[in-house]
């Protein structure tokens, strides 16, 4: 049990997400006929869901800092049409109009951070403010109309990575995208094992770490496969690769910074956070900030896709990304969560979506299937922190929980310091 632990990091309700993942591909596989694992339907699933993931990441943030943001879809509205009409109207470059988003962005995220952070009006209403407010500036400053973007910008939304060198049956581009991903999840595992003998720790079992990076490469591998045999001309999809370098950067920051640690201190014990030194006002303003910049990132992304930015643009998205969030994990309560948890969750509801569309589901139907998944994952949390009753995954599979081999997360494990300022004391 000990090596098994060791195999999968630990308590296997982690990844209750990912098995929900595949057993959804594995079912939607066989009940289309073998039409979900193609190239050209993995292709649309990244290209027509990627804004939505990329708003997840810093939504999942939001969440852990206690807090949550409704104006997500009409900020990426606004962003949307301001470097539309920029584009078009103003002549400057399409990297050019790309900044000029961030900094919308950053600006409408400074502006709520400020209301939330420093006035002390509660994330909701604010954000709540803002959703109405920026919805009514985006129709205001594009006269309801649709303005189309250049070719540059819908590259970014709908591109592929191009293709060049000899022919060797894969798209080259997907295939060293493959490639490199291979090689940073060998490199990983050489390094926590090095890691791990220079601290003197017990290193997991050789067959442990071959497993691991087997089974992993082994993915990555059919991934790539998956991506780099569409048709000609297509390939591993930009926003795709977007939405890759993203999770990496957020994973980053959340599990390896002081910044990072602090959104879990807050969200987790507001009081016990302050006491240790954390800066309450400053971090609610980062996750704020934060928020609408990836959602400007997104909208930037949705009307690259869609070719032109729109007055309907963005409507309900902060729904899908604020379900992606708590099916992959994340607690109401806050102080819990993870960027790749809530990708994961996501997807989730991507294939869900797809899967039912392949099999002829209508919309309706569509919709109360998710909105069930959606009460579910969150009543089951729920429930589970208040009884201390396993996971799912934990129920079918009950000798995966017994005490010491990973059942409950966190009830064997120490949990980290806080970083705080100097002079203080983590534990508060």
């Amino acid at each position: 049990m000990t090596s098994l632990k060791q195999l999968f990091g630990g308590g296997v309700r982690q990844y209750g997400m990912v098995i929900a993942l595949l057993a959804l591909i594995a079912f939607f596989q066989i009940g289309t006929g073998g039409l979900v694992l193609t190239p050209s339907n993995a292709q649309n699933i990244i290209i027509g869901n990627s804004y939505i993931l990329i708003l997840a990441i810093g939504m999942v943030l939001v969440i852990i800092a206690g807090h949550i943001d409704l104006s997500v879809g009409s900020v990426a509205a606004v962003t949307g049409i301001i470097v539309a009409i920029a584009l078009r109207d103003w002549g400057i470059p399409w990297w050019a109009g790309i900044l000029l988003g961030l900094a919308v962005g950053a600006a409408i995220g400074a502006w709520q951070g400020f209301w939330v952070a420093y006035v002390g009006i509660p994330g909701f209403i604010t954000t709540l403010a803002g959703m109405m407010l920026f919805r009514g500036l985006n129709q205001r400053i594009g006269h309801s109309s649709t303005v189309p973007v250049p070719a540059e910008l819908q590259q970014l939304g709908a591109g592929y990575l191009p293709e060049w060198g000899p022919n060797t049956g894969l798209n080259n581009s997907t295939l060293v995208l493959g490639v490199v991903a291979i090689a940073a999840v060998v490199w990983s595992e050489l390094r926590r094992r090095a890691r791990a003998g220079r601290l003197g720790l017990d290193a997991p079992p050789a067959w442990v770490a071959v497993v691991r990076v087997v089974v992993v490469a082994a993915v990555i591998a059919y991934v790539t496969y998956l991506f780099g045999t569409g048709r000609y001309g297509t390939s591993f999809p930009i926003p795709g690769v977007v939405l890759a370098a993203l999770v990496i950067l957020y994973n980053f920051v959340a599990s390896r910074t002081i910044g990072g640690r602090h959104v879990y201190a807050v969200g987790g014990n507001r009081a016990a956070a302050a006491l240790s030194g954390v800066n309450i006002r400053r971090t609610n303003f980062f996750v704020m900030m934060n928020m609408s910049v990836l959602a400007a990132v997104a909208g930037m992304v949705f009307v690259g896709r869609a070719t032109a930015s729109g007055p309907a643009d963005g409507n309900m998205w902060e729904l899908d990304a604020i379900a992606a969030v708590f099916i992959g994990g994340a607690a109401v309560s806050g102080g819990v969560g993870t960027v790749v948890g809530s990708v994961i969750g996501g997807l989730v509801m991507a294939v869900l979506n797809n899967g039912l569309q392949l099999m002829g589901v209508g919309s309706d139907t569509t919709q109360i299937i998710k909105g069930l998944v959606l009460l579910v994952a969150v009543a089951f949390d729920v429930h589970s922190k208040v009884t201390g009753r396993p996971s799912i995954i934990g129920l079918v599979f009950p000798w995966l929980g017994r005490k010491g081999d990973g059942g409950t997360p966190g009830a064997d494990e120490p949990k980290p310091e806080v970083p705080v300022a100097d002079g203080a004391s983590s534990r508060g």
